[in-house]
This record gives C-alpha cells, structure tokens and sequence, in this order.
C-alpha cells in the first residue's frame, strides 16, 4: 500500500520558545499543586515563631583597640631594651602575640573573678527564664570558697522583700534560712555575703523570687572563652577588635571593658619589673666599661708618645705632602744644574764672535747676576762684529771691545761656577730630605695598623657607653612614665538588635522551607513517575511524526459536536489537518484508510476514532467507522449499534457487507461498521480473505474509513490487518503509558510494520493561557475514574 514518509506534520517550533514552553509547564505543574505550598508555608513560619518565642536572644558587644607595635615579642625580657641591636631577631609581630595574650584562658578568669560573673542571675517570666544584671537587686558573692564547691555547680532561690532580710531556697526548693543583707553567712563549708543594690532593689524587684546559679570560674571562663573572639582589624594596621556574645547586652559591655583594662594593668606591671632589671643591668656594664675605656684611652695616649705624633692621618698627609714638595724641588734643581753645565760648556769653546744665550740661567742667587753680564756681553759682540767689518783687526776701538768682552767672558765663568757649586750644594741637601721624609711614610702603615686597634678598641668602648648612657636615660623615662600596651579607641557597646536569632533571616528561611519541602516532594514524585506526561517526552524518544496532542475538555464530552469549541474539540480538528499531509500519496477516487490503535487499552483509541471520523463527517466527507477490535469492542459505547456487524460478516459465506453498515442519526455522511459478536478464533477471523473484497470495495463507497483495532502490545490483530491501512494513528495517553514502552513503537516505525504511524498524545494537560483549560473525558472501556479528592492533583 503506498504511503507518505515525512518528517514531520506540525511546524517544530524555535529552541527558545519551546524553552520557554517548557519552563511554564513546570512551573504549572507546580502551581497546581499550590494547597500544598501553603500548607508548608504555614507550618513552617508556625515552627519559626515557635522557636524565636521561646529563644533567648544574643546580642554582640565589641570594643576596638591600638596596640602599641614595637616590632618586638610578646613577653620582654631583660635584653628588650636592646632590640634595635638586633639581639632580639625573629619575634613575632607583636599585635599577634599580644592578641594572643588577650585570648588567653588566664587573663579571661581574672576577668570572670574581678566582676564575680561566675555568679548569674535568672529571673522566671510566663513564658521563658531570662537573665537579668543591670535590674538585679543585690550582689551574690562568695569570700571563701573550696575545691569541692568549686566542681559542683550551685543553684540557689533568694526571695527579696522591703526589709532588710531575704530568704534563700535550695535547688530542691527547700529553705535554707533567712539571712541579713550584708552579713556573711555559710553554706555547705563556703562563706557568702550577699550586698543589696539600693537604687534596684526598691523598684519592681523588691519582692521577686531569683534563681542565682553559682559556678567555677574555671567553667566561667570556658564558657566566656567560646563566646569571646579577638581579631586583628587588618594585616596593615594594628588596631584589634574584641568582642563577645551574650543574651544581656550589658554584661558583654562590662567585660570586654574590664578585660582591657586588666590586660593594661597587667602590662605596666610586666614593664615595670622589666625596666628597673634592665636599670639594674645598665648600672653594672656602664662601672665595667668606663674602666675598660680609661685603660684604652691611656694605650692610645702612650702610643702617640712614642712616635711623635698628634694625629695620625693628618702627620702622614703632612709627609706625604712635603715629600712631593721635596721631590718637585730636587727635579727643579737638578734642571738648572744640567743648565749651568752646557752653558760652562759654551763658553769654553765659543769665539770672540758668537753670543751668549741669554734668559735661560736661572734667576736665583747668582743666575740673577749673570743674565746682565750676558746682555752686556752680546751688545759687544754686536758692536765688534759691526766695526771689524768696516776697520782692521789692530783698531784702537776694536782692541779696547776685545778686552772688555775678555773680561766679560771671564766674569760669566765665574758666576757660572759659583752657580755650579750652590746647586750641587743645594740637590744634595734636597736629597737627603727626601729619604728622611721616605723612611717617615715607609713607617706610616705600621704605625696606623697598630693605632687602628687601640682606636678601634677605643671607639667601640666609647660607642657602647654612650649606648648604655641612652638606656640608662630611656629606662628612667619608661619607669618615671608606664603607657599601656593597648590605647581604647572604642569604648564596648552592644548592637541595638539581636544577632541570633535572626527574626528575618529565620521567617525568610521558613518561608524558602515551606516551599522547597513540597516542592522536593513533588518533584521526587515526578522523579519516580516514569509515565508519559508531554509532548516533549516523545520529542526526546521518537523520530515518529506527532500529529498533535489532545487535552482533556471541561465539558466532559464523548462524541464531539459541530458547534463544540472545547479544547479537546480544537485539538482533534488540528489533528484531522494534520493528517492530510501523512495521506498525501493515497490514490484520487478511493478511501483514505486510517487505522488507530495503542499500546494499552483505556488510552483513548476509540475516542481519538470515534472523534476523527465525526470532524471528518462534519465537513461533508463520507466517512466509516469500522470496529476491528473484536476482543474488546467500545464502539457501542459512543453510539446504539445492534450485536451484529464485521466477525458475523466474516463468519459466513453469503451475505454482504453493505448489509451490516449502518448510518448515524445525528451526523450526515457518518456510517458505522460494529464488531459484531465477539468471536473466539479473532486472530483468524481476521486473516479471511474476505477482507481484501471488503475493504476494496469499500474503499470505493465512501471518502475516508476510519479503523478502530486493538493495543499492539497484547495481541497481533492490528499486525495482521496493517496492510489495509494508508496511514496509522498511535495513541498514547498521557500520566497513563510507562516511557519504557517508547522503544518498542519506534521499532514499528522503523521496521515499517504499522504503515505511515504517526502519534498522537491523549488526555494532556495544557495552561488555561492557550484557551484549553482543564477537563476529563470517558474512554469508553467501562472502567470508573475515581473520585478525585481536593488534595490530590491531577496529573
């Protein structure tokens, strides 16, 4: 039989608005179920009420303060003031150690004993006991105490009046005796005193009954300990913050102030003993060292003595200078010799005719006598050289400049050599200047290394008195004035509201509660439902098309009307679109043949084809309905059909189809074929040939035949008659059909066994937002719906 294979019939719809779908299903699903929401709420804001009614509060008391960070450890000892020698390397940072100094177990039983809060007081109310400290009228301390005592925690009952005495109860309520406010008094071997606190106890305390229980202060301060916290502020400042929780805001005040102030008390005594052992220390090393310091003062002395010296640096640049004056002076002489030499020289071997160079025989001591000679000379030369080259040799004249240049030549020689001799003279005395001044610097490293170690020994000496001197000073200054280690910068106060418990946080924790506990009851029920319940959840296992889905109607209606705008109505005409397309193949001039069927009886197969071929009938089509589920025919409960029909027509040999069809009353075009009897042999009543002339010619007498047949899953009938269907329509009803059946109707689509299968989804549930609404209807298996309580949801 030819048939149409396509994707899909309907238009898949965009990923986000099938999200969106999606999301207003659940959160449908949900509101459904809103009896149980509001129950939850109510509950479990009930038990929050509950618990903030009988709950003590607590209220957070805090105080700020600057610890004074010297960089130095925690406990000083007798070296502290010798930190900046870095004799005290590799302490901690003194805020942590000092934080944790404020969180010790000592200085917090101090605290507990100092304001006597082992002792607390308890006043019965209506509805819950609640402590009381500032509004209570009297004072309970105890002046001697035992170790016995100390283990067992005590509960006594001190019932006031307006006299000056008061009773007092034993834990089992037994009186124990009257007693005089302000006398001592025992009990059990301990020695108590009992003050009254005037201003309080004439207000409306003065005649009450309260509970005082009496503990160790040991289990005080344990108790304390888990309720009191110190932190640093930042890891860049050194500012602390101590607080403490407690149902009365101004106990927690009082001892976070009390615990500083101890904490301070005790660090001035700590200093204190500190600093008159460090004086002490001091006294002893300044006698020690002025003595070693004399003794080095003295070597020092002793050693400039003995080598001539007044400064050691300052004599060897003196030395060091004049040999470089010397040496200068010694090339300077040793020049104007080698001068006076050549020029001894000259004047041994020149002529009457040549001059004397002048401007280059020193100036000093005889060379300043020279030079005026050697001007006078040269002007002779000059002058006979002028007149020998005009006159002859024997010329009066010329005779006369040859004695004076004569006597000239002889004066400069002898100037010259009396030159000569006073730089020889003065080179030698320059020469032993300087090797004087040589041995001098050669001794100068050895004199300075030995003087750097009396100097050295000196200085330190010198630096570490004046060290101790400074201490001396500091520690007389830190004894004269003791600062705390801590400076208050906020005073503890206690925070207006509670901290715990938290009125809003616990309704709003009650509120998220109440719903999240049906929601996650819900959602589990739905966690564990393995039914069908949308369309999605076919989407998900099917590659079969989906002709659509069909809601339940409010109007309970069976067979659809003409006029019928229900939502189930709506539904099946979509549906009935949709199939023109799955039959799009079927040949012009004979019946498109439509087959329905399911998984399980009572999912609505009859209905979706009773309902089918009636939209069909209301647009003018000639339509058939055949009863093919002989086992269990429901047909007859739609409609008035006799008991004969399709198993008497196949059961004997003579007679005509035509005569077991008959016409609806109320539908035009609308035709009916019954089951008839229930056979005993169906499977093979249906393997009859006669089917084949049946259905040819019916095929030819009517537009559309619609075929009702049984569940595939429980038995082969519809198997056996699937050749004569154009296209098949698998019903599956939602909240009824298990997912694990989905396998085995893909297997029919791909296996092609059930031709052109299409699905549609029965009985959903759809929001009132798409004009469907909520509803039910019969399917016609003669099973009863339960009554369905206003509790339960319908699914």
């Amino acid at each position: 039989m030819p048939h149409s294979t396509i994707n899909r019939p309907t238009i898949k719809p965009q990923e986000q608005a099938a999200q969106t779908m999606n999301l207003r299903e659940q959160i449908d699903r949900y509101l459904v179920e809103w009896k149980w929401f509001l129950l939850g709420v109510l509950l479990c804001v009930g038990i929050a009420y509950t618990y903030l009614r009988y709950t003590v509060p607590q209220y957070k008391s805090s105080t700020t303060i600057l610890v004074r960070d010297e960089n130095k450890g925690g406990l000083q000892s007798e070296l502290s003031a010798f930190a900046d020698m870095g004799l005290m390397t590799g302490a901690k940072n003194n805020v942590d150690n000092e934080i944790e100094i404020l969180k010790s177990r000592t200085l917090i039983e101090k605290t507990v004993r100092k304001l006597n809060f082992q002792v607390s007081y308890f006043m019965s109310g209506t509805i819950k006991t609640s402590e009381i400290y500032a509004g209570r009228p009297f004072d309970f301390n105890i002046l001697e105490s035992t170790a016995d005592f100390d283990k067992n925690p005590q509960s006594y009952t001190v019932i006031t009046g307006p006299s000056d005495n008061f009773e007092l109860l034993a834990s089992d309520a037994k009186s124990l005796g009257k007693f005089k406010y302000g006398a001592p008094f025992i009990l059990k071997g301990v020695q108590f005193i009992v003050h009254r606190i005037p201003q309080r106890g004439k207000a409306a305390l003065e005649s009450a009954r309260i509970s005082v229980h009496i503990s160790s202060v040991a289990a005080a301060a344990a108790d304390y300990g888990l309720r009191y916290t110190v932190a640093s502020i930042s890891k860049t400042t050194s500012v602390a913050e101590l607080s403490l929780t407690d149902p009365v805001p101004e106990k927690a005040d009082h001892f976070l102030n009390s615990i500083v102030e101890i904490y301070n008390q005790e660090a001035i005594e700590d200093k204190n003993i500190i600093s008159e052992s460090t004086q002490e220390f001091i006294q002893k090393r300044l006698k020690s060292i002025t003595t070693e310091l004399g003794e080095v003062e003295a070597n020092a002395e002793g050693f400039k003595k003995a080598n001539s010296l007044t400064d050691l640096v300052t004599d060897a640049g003196l030395f060091v200078k004049s040999a470089s004056e010397f040496e200068k002076e010694l090339i300077t002489t040793a020049t104007q010799l080698r001068v006076v030499e050549v020029m001894n020289d000259f004047m041994r071997t020149k002529t009457k005719a040549d001059l004397v160079p002048a401007n280059i025989i020193p100036t000093e001591n005889v060379g300043g006598m020279i030079n005026p000679i050697v001007v006078q000379h040269n002007n002779l030369v000059l002058e006979r050289n002028r007149i020998i080259k005009d006159g002859t040799v024997k010329n009066y004249v010329l005779l006369n400049l040859n004695q004076q240049l004569d006597d000239l030549d002889r004066n400069i020689k002898e100037s010259l050599a009396q030159l000569q001799a006073s730089l020889t003279i003065k080179k030698n005395d320059l020469e032993k200047q300087e090797q004087l001044l040589k041995g001098k610097i050669t001794q100068i490293p050895t004199q300075e290394r030995d003087y750097r170690i009396i100097d050295r020994q000196q200085k330190i000496k010198e630096a570490l008195y004046l060290y101790l001197l400074q201490k001396r000073e500091e520690t007389a200054i830190t004894l004269a004035v003791t600062e705390p280690n801590a400076k208050l910068i906020d005073r503890a106060t206690s925070s207006e509201l509670p901290i715990s418990p938290k009125k809003n946080i616990i309704y709003l924790a009650a509120l998220l509660l109440g719903l999240l506990i049906p929601f996650t009851i819900l959602y589990l029920i739905d966690l564990l439902d393995t039914k069908i319940k949308t369309r999605p959840d076919l989407e998900d296992k099917l590659s079969i098309p989906i002709l659509g889905d069909i809601p339940r109607s409010l109007e309970n209606e069976v067979v659809i009307a003409s006029n019928s705008r229900s939502s189930a109505a709506e539904a099946i005409r979509m549906v009935r679109t949709n199939l023109e397309f799955m039959l799009g193949n079927v040949k012009e001039g004979q019946a498109k043949t439509i087959f329905v069927t399911s998984t399980l009886p009572k999912e609505g197969k009859t209905f979706v084809a009773v309902n089918m071929a009636t939209t069909i009938a209301l647009s003018g089509k000639k339509v058939l309905l055949i009863g093919m589920d002989i086992r269990n025919p429901k047909i007859d409960v739609y409609f008035k059909l006799p008991d004969k029909g399709l198993t008497n027509y196949l059961s004997k040999n003579k007679e005509a189809i035509q005569d077991y069809i008959i016409k609806n009353e109320i539908y035009d075009d609308f035709y009916l074929l019954p089951s008839g009897v229930i056979a005993p042999n169906p499977v093979e009543l249906l393997m009859n040939v006669k089917l084949d002339t049946m259905f040819d010619q019916l095929k030819k007498d009517f537009d559309y035949i619609l075929v009702d047949t049984a569940p595939v899953s429980l038995v082969t009938d519809t198997l056996v008659l699937a050749k004569y269907a154009d296209a098949f329509i698998y019903v599956v009803r939602a909240n009824y059909l298990d997912k694990s059946f989905l396998p085995m109707i893909e297997n029919y689509y791909r296996e092609k066994r059930l031709p052109n299968l299409s699905v549609v989804l029965n009985d959903t549930t759809i929001r009132r937002t798409y004009g469907y609404g909520y509803g039910s209807y019969g399917y016609g298996y003669g099973a009863e719906e339960k009554e369905k309580k206003w509790w339960r949801s319908e699914k």
